[in-house]
């Protein structure tokens, strides 16, 4: 084979593998046009350099609505409310487009039937080779079940914010207004007591007693559903050591304890993020409650201690008191619940649905393990 042949030979090869490469290419480009074409849930576009349209795929015409004749060659613009045109919305995102070479956008669209839709818009800016820009790709996908899912969700929080707010509105106002009658019947209770007591017959008496405690309990009642109401007034402090509330309970307990002859034993606990005066109430009715049902015949000792874990602070109170059925330990943190009679236990059954109040109010969770007749641990997460 002589020189020409092989030169010959040699560009016939150069030939076909140039053809090749050609037909790969199509192919490639047509598979990418086929694919973005098939896109359904984004509208993917090409813009010319002002902006209008010359491609169309399915996800466009799901989203928009108009057919791919309908639409190219027409100018995006047309997709913008009369308030975003008059603006130049659709002018400055292709200038940003142009500077930083992508932009983003959320905003309301128009569908070609004038339906609104809230869309996120990426618009890319096409270069050639000596880096000028020639076009521009346009992606949109449609947030509107996202954006009206956000939008019930805040209405639905105003309006629990403001429900919430007549609530307590409410709940002070009748607490207010219920301590005045009382007090009212109280003290003629009280001038009665003074003035007849020993002079009427034993049943009188009995009667007038009667109605000085069930005037106390009401009083306690209303009290403590206006501290209720009440909880998570107060600013969260970062910085709240635990131990410091502790020794302020203690204090604050001391009588109780004393007579009670109760061993608290409380070991370090930690510095937190927490709302100072919930938690004092917390720690405060938490050890009420193992002095109240401790057992008669056996000293009481109540353990308190805390660890850190993945889900936050978890703190423990562990007593040998009476115990509590586990059938009703979830019943015991609803307000108003009580499992022993007034007479055997005192309280207004609100002390529990505080210290659950609380905890909901830290992120957290309250819980009990108890075994009658052996005590109880209470358990509860701070986790803010």
């Amino acid at each position: 084979m002589n020189r020409r042949s092989a030169l010959r030979k040699r560009l016939q090869d150069t030939e076909r593998q140039l053809r090749a490469a050609r037909l790969e290419l199509k192919q490639t480009r047509d598979n990418y046009q086929n694919m973005v074409e098939e896109v359904k849930d984004y509208a993917i576009l090409l813009l010319d350099i002002d902006g209008n349209i010359l491609n169309w795929n399915k996800g466009a015409e799901k989203i928009k609505g108009y057919t791919s004749s309908e639409i190219i060659g027409k100018n995006f613009r047309l997709f913008y409310t009369a308030r975003d045109r008059a603006s130049l919305v659709p002018e400055q995102l292709l200038h940003a487009a142009v500077k930083d070479g992508r932009v983003q956008h959320e905003g309301w669209r128009v569908r070609k039937d004038g339906g609104l839709f809230w869309s996120n818009v990426t618009i890319t800016a096409m270069h050639n080779r000596d880096g000028q820009v020639t076009g521009f790709l346009k992606i949109t996908h449609d947030l509107t079940e996202r954006r009206m899912a956000e939008e019930n969700s805040r209405l639905y929080t105003e309006k629990l914010e403001i429900k919430n707010s007549e609530l307590e509105q409410f709940t002070y106002i009748a607490s207010h207004d219920l301590q005045e009658p009382l007090r009212s019947i109280s003290s003629l209770a009280e001038m009665i007591t003074e003035q007849y007591q020993g002079k009427l017959d034993e049943t009188a008496d009995t009667y007038l007693h009667f109605i000085l405690q069930s005037v106390n309990r009401m009083s306690q009642l209303i009290k403590g559903l206006l501290d209720y109401s009440r909880l998570g007034k107060a600013e969260l402090d970062p910085q709240v050591d635990c131990n410091v509330i502790m020794e302020t309970v203690l204090a604050d307990l001391q009588s109780a304890i004393k007579d009670s002859n109760a061993i608290i034993n409380v070991k370090q606990l930690p510095v937190l993020s927490a709302y100072p005066m919930e938690l004092k109430l917390l720690f405060q009715n938490l050890i009420s409650n193992a002095i109240k049902f401790r057992k008669k015949d056996q000293q009481l000792y109540v353990n308190v201690s805390a660890c850190l874990t993945d889900d936050g602070w978890i703190f423990e109170f562990q007593d040998n008191g009476i115990g509590i059925d586990q059938r009703f330990s979830d019943k015991i943190f609803e307000i108003f619940q009580r499992l022993h009679s007034k007479s055997a236990y005192e309280g207004t059954g609100i002390g529990l649905a505080h210290c659950k109040k609380i905890v909901a109010m830290h992120n957290g969770r309250i819980w009990v393990d108890s075994i009658p007749g052996e005590g109880s641990r209470f358990y509860f997460i701070i986790s803010v």
